[in-house]
């Protein structure tokens, strides 16, 4: 079976699909990727076609209209306008690239934020679309939207409601630009104006989420054709090498505390940086700073901190005392399967969520909102989480339950019985 797999955005929100496009490939199937052209190169390397999608996040983040969207925080309606504003420039040649990575697939799987185009391209060739999302969409009681930031004491309600205002947000946000794709590239009939997400939602095809059921159980409501399979990991690369100053570094005193936050830049990259050190400092503990893109820029960094532009995660973090990061569900996952302590640092979207729910299970502390961020309020939260013997035991438990679990080899299983 020929797969298109649609995905885009940063590493973290590429890597699951890449090893998802792994696995279905290694099942037999003949699987393309289509994301955005700086990430070739990383597709490649297993094998999979590659065909490029307009778009260059990293330039789209450090522009005006991306950090204005990281400014969004935990306000979904400011959030679905810096996206749309950051994607706007790009959209319709995307949705052109997709159409065109996708003219030889029979089955086409996507992210939530593809979701309406993938849905057009898949009616125009009458071909299957199954979401394949790294974000809780299906309404629950249990817990809120992932584009909401939890409100335990609202309780059922609120949670509800949101699924209803995040469709109606995503909808109204995305409609005008595909709705006019749709009809001018392929021919269909225009998008109606109330969302019709609640509706595609409850159809009984297969929808696979990439997260793990011990970090987010299957809820009563959702019915069987959602398929909970675990994370979405490549297995570890062989070839990699650590550079000796990391080497050393890492053999030369205690394990360190992880601190990066991904894609997220930031106006202060100096400014965030001093910060880190300080808390280190505070917290009393050695730390490894990641720069990448997240805008870190330290200088003179005292002995007890190490600075690196990357290295893989399951490499990396099974070596850490803790991991301090921004929250992203790639990053959430790999310090989860670490089985290390979790201190989430959320600029906007979907990391509130997954901030509240590391909380929640008992494997790192209260997440801190970026804007309430501090020296003081980080260095308290790494102690917690290098220092209370609970948090610790309840990381590494979630760790060896997440490592035992096999997502990829789920999914494969799962769409041979459904194609």
């Amino acid at each position: 079976m020929k797969i298109t797999i649609l995905t885009l955005g940063s590493r973290g929100d590429v890597q699951p699909y890449v090893a998802l496009g792994r696995g279905l490939a290694a099942a037999g199937h003949e699987v393309t990727m289509a994301t955005h052209a700086c990430w070739e190169t990383f597709v490649r390397q297993y094998d999979l076609d590659f065909r490029p999608v307009a778009g260059d996040p990293r330039g789209a983040l450090e522009g005006e209209a991306g950090q204005m969207w990281l400014a969004s925080d935990c306000n979904p309606l400011r959030f679905m306008r810096g996206m749309m504003a950051a994607a706007r420039p790009v959209l319709w040649q995307a949705a052109d690239d997709y159409w065109a990575a996708c003219q030889r697939a029979d089955l086409i799987l996507s992210p939530v934020l593809v979701n309406l185009v993938a849905v057009a391209i898949a009616e125009k060739l009458s071909v299957p679309a199954y979401p394949a999302y790294l974000q809780h969409v299906h309404p629950t009681a249990a817990y809120p939207s992932a584009m909401f930031p939890p409100a335990p004491g609202l309780g059922a309600a609120y949670n509800r409601l949101t699924y209803w205002l995040g469709g109606e947000l995503f909808w109204q946000a995305m409609r005008p630009i595909i709705s006019a794709w749709r009809q001018e590239r392929l021919g269909l009939p225009m998008l109606p104006r109330r969302s019709q997400f609640a509706t595609w939602i409850r159809e009984p095809k297969p929808c696979f989420y990439g997260f793990s059921p011990v970090v987010l159980p299957k809820p009563p409501e959702w019915g069987a054709h959602v398929h909970i399979t675990g994370y979405w990991s490549l297995p570890p690369d062989p070839t990699w090498q650590p550079a000796s100053g990391l080497t050393d570094f890492l053999a030369s005193g205690p394990p360190p505390v992880f601190i990066g936050f991904g894609s997220m830049t930031g106006r202060n990259p100096e400014q965030v940086a001093a910060l880190v050190i300080a808390a280190l400092a505070r917290a009393r503990q050695r730390g490894l700073l990641l720069t990448g893109w997240g805008g870190l820029k330290p200088a003179d960094l005292p002995d007890d901190v190490y600075a690196i532009e990357a290295a893989p995660f399951d490499w990396l973090f099974p070596q850490m005392a803790a991991v301090v990061h921004h929250g992203g569900a790639g990053t959430t996952a790999a310090g989860l399967a670490a089985g290390k302590p979790s201190v989430i640092v959320p600029f906007f979207g979907d990391q509130h969520f997954w901030g509240w729910r590391v909380a929640a299970l008992g494997a790192g502390p209260r997440p801190i909102p970026r804007r309430q961020l501090s020296a003081e309020r980080l260095a308290a939260a790494i102690t917690e989480a290098t220092t209370r013997p609970a948090i610790q035991a309840r990381a590494a438990g979630l760790g060896g339950q997440i490592r035992a679990e096999d997502g990829v080899g789920t999914v494969v299983r799962l769409l041979g019985l459904n194609t």
